[in-house]
């Protein structure tokens, strides 16, 4: 896989998507075309996880930042969603 689409996909998911869609630059990867769109519109990184271990495999270290940063971003690990969530328990 491609160092840049691992590290832009990181921090900007669909926008690397778009960008590497629109330039024929897509991982290799047995996901159909349907469920390309579907993910890629409504959960890039679960996409972008399926590709890396299509790729790479489980035991790589972009997987696991990937990963972590799925949780994070999911969760709400930020701490601007917790400050928001103060805010709003306070009104």
């Amino acid at each position: 896989m491609d160092f840049y689409f691992l590290l832009f996909s990181l921090f900007f998911p669909r926008i690397t998507m778009v960008v590497y869609l629109i330039q024929g630059w897509y991982p290799a990867n047995l996901v159909p075309n349907w469920l390309d769109v579907a993910l890629g519109i409504f959960a890039p990184r679960v996409l972008i996880l399926i590709y890396i271990y299509q790729n790479m495999g489980y035991d790589n270290i972009w997987f696991a930042a990937h990963l972590v940063v799925m949780i994070l971003t999911y969760f709400g690990g930020g701490r601007e969603t917790a400050r928001r969530r103060r805010r709003r328990r306070d009104e």
